[in-house]
């Protein structure tokens, strides 16, 4: 787990923080989408904590997400929806002792659930100062098109949504989006749909002002049971110099869902993305800790049974 924070405040903040979950499945953008809530809080003089669940653990997110975060934890080992809901909790309290933020930010692996992570906003003791909730679910526009990956973890992602974020619509021909919207609205009837690509939302729809902070005086929600697909992560090393287009031919034939790292190629240093069978390398704005260079984070299906819960 790493930690990057800020000194405390001077004088705590006494109203409620408003809390942002962001979920979507593998590959779907939502690092993207929080790097752009950062920018946005910095240019207004926010202090924001971000609490990041990665599936691998190199630390990639960290090094996309650069050192704009007032503070930043990686949780790693799990989902914050389950396995890790107690870390989670302890985070969120770590970071309000230390940093005492005037945002949080959630962002789950892209196997976990945003309304069970929600549930965890009603435990002691952040129940007494986590305001209004959101979950905001980033959608891929090509996964959705390809018909991809749509049942299981995508559906129970998809109706537990506040808001939905259709996004990579670059990768898709215009003339089909209003289609790819109604197939979300058959999952969910009534969650606002907005279309982006990169990422880009107005960060206005990420924290709306809140007219009333909710009370959790009560017994939470109660979810319904869900299933857990099984999924298995692994660490693929690759040796420098290797030709760009060896690489992306060989990861696209790899069966992968999802596959994020840094490797040195025969024209530099690339920033390595697989979503399904498309595979991009870019150029990274920042040059990436020496350590993460040639490692990737692999993630695919285990050939295991669901699990289910019920939270």
């Amino acid at each position: 787990m790493e930690k990057h924070v800020a000194g405390p405040r001077q004088s705590p903040k006494q109203e409620p923080v408003p809390a942002l979950v962001v979920s979507g499945f593998l590959g779907s953008g939502k690092t993207s989408l929080v790097r752009r809530a950062l920018v946005d809080a910095q240019s207004r003089g926010l202090r924001l904590a971000v609490v990041s669940n990665e599936l691998g653990e190199l630390g990639i997110d960290r090094s996309l997400l650069g050192s704009g975060a007032e503070a930043f934890v990686e949780l790693e080992g799990g989902c914050v929806c389950c396995e890790l809901s107690d870390d989670l909790v302890n985070t969120l309290e770590l970071l309000r002792k230390k940093v005492d933020p005037d945002r949080v930010v959630v962002e789950t692996s892209g196997v976990a659930l945003p309304f069970d992570t929600q549930l965890n906003f009603w435990r002691d003791p952040v129940r007494g100062w986590i305001g209004e909730d959101t979950a905001i679910v980033v959608v891929n526009a090509e996964q959705l098109r390809e018909g991809r990956d749509l049942e299981g973890t995508f559906e129970d992602q998809v109706t537990s949504a506040d808001l939905l974020v259709l996004n990579k619509t670059d990768l898709v021909p215009a003339s089909e989006l209003n289609a790819l919207e109604a197939q979300l609205r058959e999952l969910e009837p009534d969650a606002p749909i907005v279309r982006t690509r990169h990422g880009e939302v107005d960060p206005a729809l990420l924290f709306p002002p809140s007219l009333e902070a909710p009370t959790r005086s009560g017994p939470p929600p109660t979810p319904r049971p869900h299933h857990h697909e099984a999924f298995e992560t692994a660490e693929r090393r690759i040796e420098p110099g290797v030709s760009a287009e060896a690489l992306e031919r060989e990861l696209s034939e790899s069966g992968l869902l999802r596959a994020k790292g840094y490797v040195e190629t025969d024209a530099g240093v690339r920033l390595v993305q697989l979503v399904g069978r498309r595979v991009d390398l870019t150029e990274p704005d920042t040059p990436p800790a020496s350590e993460l260079l040639g490692r990737l984070v692999t993630i695919r299906r285990r050939n295991a049974p669901p699990t289910e819960h019920n939270h």
